[in-house]
């Protein structure tokens, strides 16, 4: 079954041939995804738990930072004044409604109300006319709805639209006959609360992604992600990874993005910030005013929760908690079947988008977060991953068939944590081998490798990714 290969001690792998490697063995410490930050939860708490690594008096600080998180924000005006200033427009009235138990979203069941924990990003074909906002945002908004489609609104203004999801299916088929059903989806936008959208506007639903170890990934030296891409692939891998390149707030620069489905956003802080504006409607100091667009009128007229409505105060713990949700440690792995489907993962080219291990920077923003050995499977670059997954939806330097390689850290608790088992950015898959079946692109020989697979190759593929 699993070939025996020559040992390559000094890189914990085994040498047969160009598809030659194998691991016999656990490496040290490789439980510890996070480093000294990881968390020993396996359970529907697993995502929600501080940094291992931070003192008492540290999570009385990410406390308050849950707080705000999890506790809903209320319309405005109110006598919570920290936390009025909801809407007018929004998806959800607090982060851990999307987020729900700090994990993954999935999309809307089909007598939804609203889609809770996902969300549809619109934008039209940019022109010259646009070049401005394209360069702040990356995307030349829809002109009446905006970027981002909100549907759920205060009393007195009409939601922009509601969110339908339907599938349609084709089977594929192993080389021993084994047949998997993948589902295509098909987005519907219904109850236009302000007229017909633009001719040509492109949608890309997204579900909310695991809160995980973002420090950690922000933490990643700028050089050590550089050194990973190969956008014009000189090694003749086929793998051609490359940064995006995102204005930032604060400093006006572009820069490398690192979060978000595309990442579209450059650090956390703005990644909140922009939840904050388009998820629920409030404003801070990096976005203020509304997401209301201009043809929204009575949406613009309506009372607000101040300027900003989230206080630099506000978004610094909150900024803090996100930055500090530690990534549960890894299990079972040196069970003989983990190690086999590891072996496999690497012999299918998996690592080279998935990379397993960075070490961050020691001028970390967070102590805690600081020279750490982790290990999230991910090297934050843009991968073309063929046509079944595109959205068709530039985002600044993003092509319409790249995405931004999504950690794995996790992903083996995501039924524990989530309650199913929705995978990719819009929760087509139902299962991680459907998810692995739907790469395409840069991926397309990966995938090839798996569909070779038999059915114990296949479960040992499954065990250690179910390990991560």
């Amino acid at each position: 079954m699993f070939r025996l290969c020559v040992p390559l001690l000094a890189i914990g792998l085994t040498a047969c041939g160009d598809e030659a490697v194998h691991f016999d063995r656990a490496e040290p410490g490789e439980a510890l995804s996070a480093g000294a930050a990881t968390v020993m939860k396996f359970d529907q708490n697993a995502f929600s738990m501080p940094s291992a690594n931070l003192s008492p008096l540290r999570r009385l600080d990410f406390s308050v930072g849950n707080s705000f998180f999890r506790n809903p924000w209320v319309i405005a005006p109110a006598s919570t004044t920290a936390r009025d200033g909801l809407g007018p427009l929004f998806n959800t009235n607090a982060c851990q409604s999307c987020h729900i138990k700090d994990g993954r979203g999935h999309p809307p069941e089909s007598d939804a109300s609203n889609s809770v924990s996902m969300l549809v990003r619109l934008s039209i074909p940019a022109t010259e006319a646009h070049a401005d906002v394209v360069h702040q945002r990356g995307i030349a908004p829809e002109p009446t709805y905006g970027g981002q489609l909100q549907d759920m609104a205060i009393p007195g203004i009409a939601p922009e639209g509601k969110v339908r999801f339907s599938f349609t299916t084709h089977r594929v088929k192993f080389a021993d006959g084994h047949e998997v059903e993948l589902r295509r989806p098909q987005l519907d936008i219904t109850e236009l609360g302000y007229g017909p959208m633009h001719p040509q506007t492109l949608f890309s639903p997204r579900v909310a992604p695991p809160m995980i170890g973002l420090g950690l990934l922000e933490a990643i030296p700028e050089a050590t992600l550089l050194a990973n891409a190969d956008p014009d692939d000189l090694n003749g891998d086929g793998i051609s990874g490359r940064p995006n390149r995102v204005y930032d707030q604060v400093t006006g620069e572009t820069v490398i993005g690192r979060f978000g489905w595309k990442a579209g956003q450059p650090t956390l802080n703005q990644q909140n910030a922009d939840a904050f504006f388009n998820d629920m409607g409030l404003s801070t100091s990096l976005l203020t005013g509304n997401s209301c667009t201009e043809r929204q009128v009575e949406c613009r007229a309506m009372p607000h929760g101040g300027e900003p409505e989230v206080s630099d105060k506000i978004l610094s713990q909150v900024l803090f908690y996100t930055r500090n949700l530690g990534v549960p440690a890894r299990r079972n792995v040196d069970a003989p079947q983990v190690l086999a489907g590891k072996t496999l993962f690497h012999r299918a080219g998996c690592q080279s988008c998935h990379t397993p291990q960075f070490t961050t920077d020691a001028d970390a923003a967070e102590p805690e977060l600081a020279n750490q050995l982790i290990r999230p499977y991910t090297d934050l670059l843009l991968h073309d991953m063929g046509e079944g997954l595109a959205d068709g939806r530039p985002e600044f330097e993003a092509s319409g068939r790249e995405w931004r390689t999504p950690p794995l850290w996790g992903i083996g608790l995501t039924q524990a944590v989530s309650g199913h088992t929705r995978f990719l950015h819009d929760g087509r898959a139902r299962n991680l081998m459907e998810a692995i079946l739907w790469h395409g692109g840069e991926a397309e020989q990966a995938r090839r490798h798996v569909l070779e697979f038999d059915s114990e190759e296949r479960a040992a593929l499954l065990a250690f990714l179910e390990s991560l």
